[in-house]
């Protein structure tokens, strides 16, 4: 054998022998995590895997939204997975709090006794387990507060935490339930992003940042961070602040509800939006579902549709815009009934209103007259009527900054599927499809004397109390048409109200304008008589617009087709809103005229808080306010002196509303019954009497 086969069978030896050693160490680690197990008889593999280091994300605190005034819409509330490692307090602390731990728990729970928890964590201990979950149960923020007082989690200057662990999670939760449902938003439950809403319009807002970092994921799914840096801190998201008034969002759903509910109708929506600004003050979208009307979908800004007579104030604003006809003008509009190149034109009274003023055509909504006048001028003209729609801001969306607005679809000549009467449909508003906002930033347009704003809904994005993002208000450079029109417009909206198809919402303490609706809906290609949509869209007060607002009922039912026609049905879904906006915005109504006189003396105490009575004296501009602050009360000679609240005796709420009267008794453990009416005249339980021989005893409030 020569030297090179000698090395050659050396090396093979040494290969053999170094795979055998690598197949007998595999062979070790197979047994050892498959076969043997340890002194409490789990395979050593399941070992393993309770304590794997992972890369995790922990998820940001979410953003709140805000109403216009403050109130929460939409908020995370945090819950929390409590766990403990019990190998990191000395023996002699364990020993000595182990119990109370352990009862505490019991008392949180109530799912396990005392002994169950001491054994599970003592166990643990002897185990050398790093973490253990001590309840799948999330608990609360106010459960927390309680726990962090506890042994094991208690961290103060003098002692530190001895091994209790909190991880937050965070669910969104919706203080006033289901209102403004859809307009708020929703999250997708795994991904935690926003599916709809404003949830969705303004996600990478509202998610703020994640941190990303290494954890150690310990027995029952426990999640320990190994490292504690920037990285693992995430950034809170930030603030959204709507225009959204929680007020008027619950007149406009209680009204359009009721309104639904009384016609059995299929679906509905209400928009109020502020006429100077475009902030939209309720945005109520309401679907049947079963026998109940719920908020799945955003029908305001998302569902076109044929418009009907509401789109006849645009083709009558083109009108006089080119000064083609006269409101004077007498037009023959016969029995209601005419055709046009095969298309029958019929108005909603069988009897036709035979011969009558281009105004009352547009106030008794006649299909007919609203024909004749366009044929005298813009049937041979379509492009330029297609032109004053495109300047009415009627064929592309409002751009209000939140998705899901639909992109309008109003023909003109140039498109596919234009007809020989396709401007005859369009001039009383069908073979179009445009949605409620469109159509309300339209009217809002002309209640604003001929200027356009965009609708907008979140006014302000804040990270803590910086402003990151100031929506001012956008008001189109040029009007949409000249001033005359408009001043004959918004009196054409006027004469509805008040001779016209909405005369019946009428009223004698402020005046509505505005004009009603009622398209038929096609069902299998064609338009069913029967069938309907209905809206009404106007502004109010007439004279001095504040708010403009469009109330839509799809398809109501009931026996007398004649009683389903938008004056009937959309109408007084308006008035009902308009008559609570207006009760309830003093801004509204004239000021007071400011006196200097004392007020005038009346029976019995006026007491209140110094506080609410300098606003309600602000507000009012009345002069005679209290000077001292804290609860108050008037003297004879028209005064104010501060009254006495003290805390370990029955307090006297005599003078006070109920509601001051109730947090002062209330709050100091008093049971309280109320009969009458008013302030409260007197209280069965003498004023000034110790709180410890008052206790127990229930408050009888005698109000008047």
């Amino acid at each position: 054998m020569n030297i090179k086969q000698d090395i050659i069978q050396r090396a093979n030896h040494i290969f053999y022998v170094v795979i055998a050693l690598a197949l007998c160490i595999i062979l070790r680690l197979m047994s050892v995590q498959y076969f043997k197990k340890d002194l409490k008889g789990r395979f050593w593999r399941e070992r393993v895997e309770e304590t794997l280091i992972r890369r995790d994300t922990i998820p940001a605190m979410r953003g709140n939204i805000y109403a216009n005034d403050g109130s929460l819409l939409a908020t995370s509330l945090p819950t929390y997975v409590v766990s403990i490692d019990p190998t990191m307090a000395k023996a002699d602390y364990f020993d000595k709090k182990i119990d109370s731990l352990a009862l505490l728990l019991a008392q949180l729970y109530r799912d396990k006794p005392a002994s169950f928890y001491k054994n599970k964590i003592s166990e643990a201990r002897k185990d050398t387990s790093r973490y253990v979950l001590l309840n799948h149960r999330r608990v609360t923020l106010k459960e927390r507060q309680k726990i962090i007082k506890w042994p094991f989690f208690r961290s103060t200057p003098k002692v530190a935490a001895r091994g209790g662990h909190l991880r937050p999670y965070y669910e969104r939760y919706h203080p006033f339930g289901q209102m403004a449902e859809r307009t708020i938003g929703n999250l997708n439950a795994k991904t935690n992003r926003g599916l709809i809403g404003l949830e969705a319009s303004f996600q990478p807002a509202l998610a703020g940042k994640n941190a990303v970092g290494f954890v150690e994921v310990l027995s029952g799914g426990v999640r320990k961070p190994v490292e504690d840096g920037p990285d693992m801190t995430p950034e809170p998201g930030m603030d959204l602040y709507t225009t959204i008034d929680v007020n008027y969002q619950d007149m406009a759903e209680s009204a359009l509800r009721s309104a639904l509910e009384k016609y059995n109708a299929a679906k509905g929506c209400v928009i109020v939006m502020e006429v100077a600004t475009g902030e939209i003050r309720a945005m109520a979208n309401l679907t049947k579902q079963g026998d109940t009307y719920v908020e799945n979908f955003n029908h305001a800004l998302a569902d076109r549709t044929d418009p009907g007579s509401t789109f006849k104030l645009a083709t009558m604003m083109a009108l006089m815009e080119e000064k083609a006809i006269s409101l004077d003008q007498l037009v023959a509009t016969g029995g209601g009934s005419a055709t046009y190149n095969g298309l029958g034109i019929h108005d909603a009274s069988r009897a036709g209103h035979g011969t009558i003023t281009a105004r009352q055509v547009f106030e008794k909504s006649s299909n007919v007259g609203t024909h004749l006048l366009m044929r005298s001028y813009f049937y041979k003209r379509p492009d330029l009527y297609c032109q004053y729609l495109r300047q009415f801001h009627l064929t592309k969306p409002t751009g209000i900054h939140m998705k899901g607005e639909a992109i309008p679809v109003v023909r003109n000549p140039d498109m596919k599927g234009w007809s020989k009467v396709s401007l005859t449909s369009m001039s009383y508003g069908y073979e179009m499809q445009i949605t409620p906002l469109q159509m309300l930033a339209f009217y809002n347009a002309v209640a604003n004397d001929g200027h356009w704003v965009r609708p907008v809904i979140v006014k302000q994005i804040k990270l803590a109390n910086e402003i990151i993002e100031d929506n001012k208000p956008y008001v189109a450079p040029e009007p949409i048409c000249s001033p005359a029109t408009i001043k004959k417009a918004q009196q054409l909206l006027r004469g509805v109200v008040e001779h016209g198809t909405a005369k019946h919402i009428n009223n004698p303490y402020y005046a509505i304008a505005g004009k009603t609706g009622t398209a038929q809906k096609i069902v299998n290609g064609k338009y069913q008589v029967g069938k309907y949509y209905t809206s009404f869209i106007g502004y109010f007060p007439a004279n001095n617009p504040k708010y403009s607002m469009i109330t839509v009922v799809d398809s109501p039912q009931g026996d007398n087709i004649d009683l389903l026609y938008a004056g009937a049905v959309a109408a007084p879904v308006f008035k009902t809103v308009a008559d609570r906006i207006v009760a309830y915005d003093y801004r509204i109504h004239a000021p007071i005229r400011a006196s200097t006189s004392q007020p005038q003396s009346t029976t019995g105490t006026i007491a209140g808080y110094a506080a609410d009575l300098h606003t309600i004296s602000s507000i009012l501009n009345v002069r005679n306010e209290p000077a001292t602050e804290g609860w108050v009360e008037s003297t004879a000679g028209g005064r104010w002196k501060a009254r006495s609240t003290s805390t370990d005796q029955v307090p006297d709420v005599r003078g006070l509303t109920l509601r001051d009267a109730l947090f002062l008794l209330e709050n100091r453990g008093f049971r309280v019954s109320v009969e009458g009416r008013g302030k409260v005249k007197e209280q069965s339980v003498s004023p000034g009497m110790g709180i410890e021989k008052a206790a127990g005893k229930a408050i009888t409030l005698t109000l008047g």
